[in-house]
């Protein structure tokens, strides 16, 4: 079973709040001064590496602008689920290692950005884009409604398998404590322009990464065979859930209003 690295990661944040305030940038929601600094904010300063050059991310996407950029979208790859990606394989690779990319749509083509932590010295700290070609194409996601259903079907069948075993309940509290927290309504990590809907279940996916994080790092001593195989396949579900989730929220800024 896939384990996903912790979610909070400069990384992770990086590529959500380029594609959500990418997006909220050309819709005309925002400028694209703010968009770039609440991507900066969110993971320190941000530059795009081409073969060519090395560029500031607020020139990058200025230059992409001028290509033709029209939408952003986030895809969120794992070994045996390229969630979000179209290929070539170069790219495909890539954003499986990486764990994430951002498609970026030109029209008739496409470019993938591949995000890395760049560490230079002892007190900088940001993220490097790299620019690879993608393949045009849609790609065989969710669409917001159905994410949304299959998170809460998944959540349910999480919460049955992880609430009754011992080792849960009793020798890790802050689960049962992150599952009841669910009911509250936490602030998601996309900009304006989004559906309300988009904003709920991005808020969901986000509080369920840490009941998957937490779940993960159980060592499973006092659970039966049977328990330990209905808690993996439990978490194997809501991973996969979360991840559609978050990606039909954040790529779904240009839905049609329904």
């Amino acid at each position: 079973m896939h384990v996903e690295k912790p979610s909070q990661t400069a990384t992770a944040r990086a590529a959500g709040a380029l594609v959500a305030w990418g997006n909220a940038w050309l819709s005309g929601h925002v400028g694209l001064d703010e968009a770039v600094d609440a991507v900066e904010k969110s993971s320190g300063p941000n530059v795009m590496f081409t073969t060519e050059a090395e560029s500031p991310l607020r020139r990058g996407l200025a230059e992409l602008r001028v290509d033709g950029m029209t939408s952003l979208r986030l895809a969120l790859p794992i070994p045996g689920d390229p969630l979000g990606l179209t290929g070539p394989p170069e790219l495909n690779m890539a954003a499986i290692d990486a764990g994430r990319a951002v498609i970026v749509n030109l029209g008739d083509r496409c470019a993938g950005l591949i995000p890395a932590a760049d560490l230079r010295g002892s007190s900088y700290s940001g993220v490097r884009w790299t620019v690879l070609a993608a393949r045009p194409g849609e790609p065989d996601v969710p669409s917001l409604p159905e994410a949304d259903h299959q998170l809460a079907m998944a959540l349910r069948e999480a919460t049955a398998a992880l609430v009754t075993v011992d080792d849960v309940a009793q020798g890790r509290p802050e689960i049962a404590g992150a599952l009841a927290a669910l009911r509250d309504e936490p602030a998601s990590g996309l900009a304006p322009g989004y559906p309300a809907r988009a904003h709920r279940v991005a808020a969901q996916a986000e509080r369920l990464t840490r009941v998957v994080d937490l779940a993960h790092g159980l060592a499973g001593h006092n659970l039966t065979a049977e328990q330990m195989r209905r808690r993996a396949e439990a978490l194997r579900l809501l991973d996969r859930a979360v991840r559609r989730a978050q990606v039909a929220a954040y790529n779904s800024a240009f839905d049609p209003v329904s």
